[in-house]
């Protein structure tokens, strides 16, 4: 994670000389060279994801970065669950913005530290850099299955159940309260979900050889499951009444239709046999990740909630 140097305060340097305190696994090799060098083990399949996140776009420019670098590993590391991996070690791209300092270039690695240390994921390199008038925010996360076992959007079949983990919509209503859009609800919970997703990865390890089909819930339970039936070739029915909130989303007066809409929940959303309901159960119950079953999987394309179409389906990215 070699950085150039910089006349202002040498932030760069100082940014490095705080990495290279996190960055302690020994593939890191103490961030002196441009790679890592990772042992890979016989009769793994390496999984890798890379997501960012820009200032103004996926975060307010009066987030706490720490929060910020702390989605930024949760938003990947929800990835690498979805396809039921196993973290191994992660690179990260900072890019610092204008007007942001050796402080808040610190207190994110800090977040990055946080979620890592929490998550059990070496930071492995990566780079850094002065990214214009905002910062934009990079990692890419490498995972790893068994071979053959990365679980995928395209297998689920007709008479199938979908299932969900965790809830929805406190994230989406957490971004309306940070953008002053919600004076009128109780924030904290939400504004926690927004800025701290929670990756499920112990559940997508237990999911193996049990779901057939499953993704994360980024964009919108709807256009996500829009996405998992497309891949899948089926089509999703999915019950508004089964749609688990937490008792802050009720209070907030939306409407589940629209609660499916929003995006940032980071939720697995996963198909299973019929057959399998009790695996299903048992796999949550050993991850304490509470899963509800919302619909099924039936012939044909495109997703119903509640026997319609819906109106809408999520956040799409122009």
């Amino acid at each position: 994670m070699p950085a150039p140097s910089e006349g202002e305060g040498g932030l760069e340097a100082g940014l490095l000389e705080t990495l290279r305190g996190l960055a302690t696994h020994r593939a890191a090799r103490g961030l002196a060279d441009d790679c890592a060098v990772l042992d890979w083990p016989l009769g793994l399949q390496l999984v890798a994801t890379h997501d960012l996140l820009a200032e103004g776009v996926h975060f307010t420019p009066d987030c706490p970065p720490a929060a910020v670098g702390w989605k930024l590993v949760a938003v990947n590391l929800s990835d690498l669950a979805a396809e039921g991996a196993r973290p191994v070690g992660v690179l990260l791209g900072a890019g610092i913005g204008e007007g942001r300092g050796i402080a808040w270039a610190r207190e994110l690695v800090r977040g990055v530290g946080v979620a890592l240390r929490r998550f059990e994921v070496p930071l492995l390199g990566g780079d850094t850099i002065r990214s214009g008038a905002r910062s934009v925010c990079a990692l890419t996360a490498l995972g790893s299955v068994p071979a053959g076992g990365a679980i995928g959007r395209a297998g689920a079949t007709a008479g199938d159940d979908l299932w969900l983990s965790g809830d929805i919509g406190a994230a989406g209503l957490g971004l309306r309260v940070a953008l002053g859009e919600r004076p009128d609800v109780e924030g904290g919970l939400l504004l926690k979900r927004y800025r701290y997703p929670r990756p499920r990865l112990a559940l997508g390890l237990a999911l193996r050889g049990i779901a057939s089909a499953m993704l994360d819930v980024s964009d919108g339970l709807l256009l996500d499951a829009a996405r998992l039936g497309e891949a899948s070739g089926v089509a999703l029915a999915i019950e508004s009444a089964r749609i688990p909130l937490a008792a802050e989303v009720r209070a907030s007066g939306v409407a589940v239709a629209e609660l499916a809409t929003l995006g940032d929940d980071y939720e697995l959303l996963f198909t299973a046999p019929e057959a399998r309901r009790r695996q299903v159960l048992r796999a949550a119950e050993a991850a304490r990740v509470p899963v509800a079953r919302i619909g099924a999987v039936g012939a044909g394309a495109g997703v119903r909630l509640d026997g319609a179409a819906p109106g809408q389906l999520g956040f799409l990215h122009r």
